[in-house]
């Protein structure tokens, strides 16, 4: 399916990544694979990942070389780009799966924390893309294919920082969509639900096996987003799609369900105190009650 193409992924040392990687490659890509392998907090940052990866496309008879730049920084993610470019004189298809977590109460949360996951996240997401289109604008073809979340679509305790940057990452999404279109491009999001290091804690680690039988790998992800860098999925372009276990769900794009009319005026408190329980606001639920002292 991408044979004689060239990719991108970032954050490809590890889990989704990885998978994402070995995808590409078993489809004939030839695969520049980024990773800045720091722990999952973003520290003691390693070359290490993304060698092993290559190691790995080599053996299975595949084309890779490592990049360890991080996404964060502009010039960074310039030296990626180029490593494409310099190594086989084009770029086809980027995918944007690096990330870390700094996962804190939002009363807890420092300013370190916010800023560093939203570098790694969203700047690191933008960093590449704008990178990237300028390469694929002039040759009027490109595939983008970067990472949102649950957390952004529906939100997570603890992860007011992760939970923003994914869901800025979808507003990206949607304007790079629509910038980028006319020129051959197309950008979409992947939301994964899978068993990886950033979602298996200790509390859930013990649900793992229960994961196993329920078919949700990190492994799963990789198919929808190797259609997705595929020139076969040229008419689909500002989209997310939920992937978990042996299911592909198309997100359905923010719309308003139900309104609230005033022929003439604007609304007084007392009407909206009348008429709003029993209209906009029937049936919702509040997925945070509080709790009985």
């Amino acid at each position: 399916m991408l044979a004689g193409r060239v990719a991108i992924v970032t954050g490809a040392g590890r889990g989704i990544g990885r998978g994402v990687a070995l995808g590409l490659a078993a489809e004939g890509a030839r695969v520049v694979v980024n990773d800045y392998g720091v722990a999952l907090d973003g520290s003691a940052p390693s070359s290490g990942p993304a060698f092993d990866v290559v190691e790995d496309i080599r053996r299975a008879g595949g084309e890779a070389v490592p990049n360890a730049d991080s996404v964060a920084a502009w010039d960074g993610a310039a030296r990626l780009i180029g490593t494409a470019l310099e190594t086989w004189g084009r770029l086809d298809a980027l995918v944007t799966c690096a990330g870390i977590l700094r996962d804190r109460m939002v009363f807890n949360m420092s300013e370190e924390e916010w800023d560093a996951v939203i570098a790694v996240h969203l700047k690191g997401t933008f960093n590449c893309v704008r990178h990237a289109c300028t390469h694929m604008r002039e040759r009027r073809y490109g595939r983008i294919v970067t990472f949102s979340s649950g957390a952004g679509l529906f939100g997570n305790p603890g992860q007011a920082n992760y939970g923003a940057a994914k869901s800025a990452i979808g507003g990206l999404t949607k304007v790079a969509a629509r910038d980028l279109g006319k020129y051959g491009i197309t950008v979409n999001a992947i939301c994964p639900v899978a068993g990886t290091r950033m979602t298996v804690n200790e509390e859930v680690r013990r649900a793992r096996e229960l994961r196993r039988q329920q078919g949700i790998q990190r492994e799963d992800v990789a198919p929808m987003v190797v259609y997705l860098a595929s020139e076969y999925a040229g008419g689909v372009n500002g989209q997310f799609f939920l992937c978990f276990g042996s299911q592909v769900a198309l997100v359905s794009q923010p719309r308003p369900v139900k309104t609230l009319y005033k022929a003439d005026g604007d609304w007084t408190l007392d009407e909206l105190e009348r008429l709003a329980p029993a209209t906009v606001l029937e049936g919702l639920v509040n997925p945070a009650p509080p709790k009985e002292a």
